[in-house]
């Protein structure tokens, strides 16, 4: 197979021709067609998340179809397409499995980050922890879905039912949730970039009622706000931006330094939560929404010797949705 190999934080990936993988007991080989580029990718090539001490291949928005099965594996059977997300395996016994809480579990492993991912032609996987996507015939649309969308979906219902939703940080992640909250009848408004016209634009095509940049206040108190830029300065803003009972939701992996602030934007019951992975459940349930939403993503497709001109696009902001590499 070939692979996009991180060797080291801070080098470029390097293309790597291997063995194609062997699927060992409970899990699946994986014929990728296409594996979404997430900030995350990012945060591990760029050694934002703790390296791992070994050669990687990043990516964990996989689509692809069943090519071999493990040991004691009967499905998803050969030949069926499958989604992979970040959360590859779980230990089933700690007690946050045990409570349901797996996406906190004590012994996890990630999917391009302590497993090997889908920037390459093949990938093993949990099989425990792969997704049919029976009904979605296009994995280049389909790849953002299985962390942009999924890691938004769980943010969204930690944020609650308010009907004001605000978005900072309008890529991958508010695109597709922007879809899912219209589709529910709520409000989405938009916070960009100063000057990034382009987000703002999608912004407005995709139904968000008030656009502006992330230093601005919208028109209205918000019921709830999901940040997706890891700025850790946007959440005193995002707290100034919610009504008393508000909610702030970090929703990414990583974020830098949250700046001190005066407790009065914390006063009146608001409340700042973080999001970690997501759950089987998650995936699931957000896999039969967004095809009754109608979600559509904006995808800029990459072939997968340019992954590091992916990443190098992403961490500079040069397209909206998401980047997308195809073997």
């Amino acid at each position: 197979m070939d692979a996009m190999v991180l060797h080291a934080p801070g080098e470029p990936l390097r293309f790597e021709h291997r063995p194609d993988p062997v699927p060992q007991v409970g899990e699946i080989r994986v014929r990728i067609e296409a594996c979404a580029v997430c900030r995350t990718d990012l945060h591990v090539v760029d050694g934002e998340l703790p390296h791992r001490g070994r050669p990687i291949i990043p990516g964990h928005e996989i689509v692809g179809i069943v090519d071999a099965l493990g040991p004691g594996v009967t499905a998803p059977a050969p030949g069926t397409r499958v989604g992979i997300p970040w959360l590859g395996h779980t230990c089933g016994t700690c007690p946050y499995c045990a409570s349901g809480a797996e996406n906190l579990c004590d012994h996890p492993q990630f999917t391009g980050y302590t497993r090997d991912g889908g920037f390459a032609t093949h990938v093993v996987a949990d099989a425990a922890f792969a997704f049919p996507l029976t009904g979605f015939h296009d994995p280049v649309a389909a790849a953002p879905l299985m962390c942009a969308g999924l890691i938004g979906w769980r943010s969204l219902r930690i944020a609650g039912e308010g009907r004001k939703i605000g978005l900072y940080g309008f890529g991958a992640a508010a695109h597709i949730l922007a879809q899912v909250c219209r589709w529910q009848g709520r409000e989405v408004y938009a916070f960009t970039r100063t000057g990034d016209v382009a987000a703002q634009q999608l912004a407005r095509s995709l139904g968000a009622v008030w656009v502006g940049s992330s230093e601005q206040q919208p028109p209205e108190p918000l019921d709830a706000a999901i940040i997706f830029a890891p700025v850790g300065a946007l959440v005193p803003l995002a707290l100034k931006a919610v009504r008393k009972g508000g909610r702030v939701v970090c929703g990414g992996i990583h974020m830098s330094d949250i700046p001190q602030f005066h407790y009065d934007l914390l006063w009146e019951e608001r409340q700042i939560v973080s999001v970690a992975n997501l759950t089987r459940r998650d995936a699931v349930e957000f896999l039969e929404i967004a095809p009754r939403a109608g979600v559509k993503t904006t995808t800029t497709v990459y072939p997968l010797a340019a992954a590091n001109a992916a990443l190098a696009d992403l961490r500079n902001g040069r397209f909206q949705g998401a980047a997308v590499l195809v073997p």
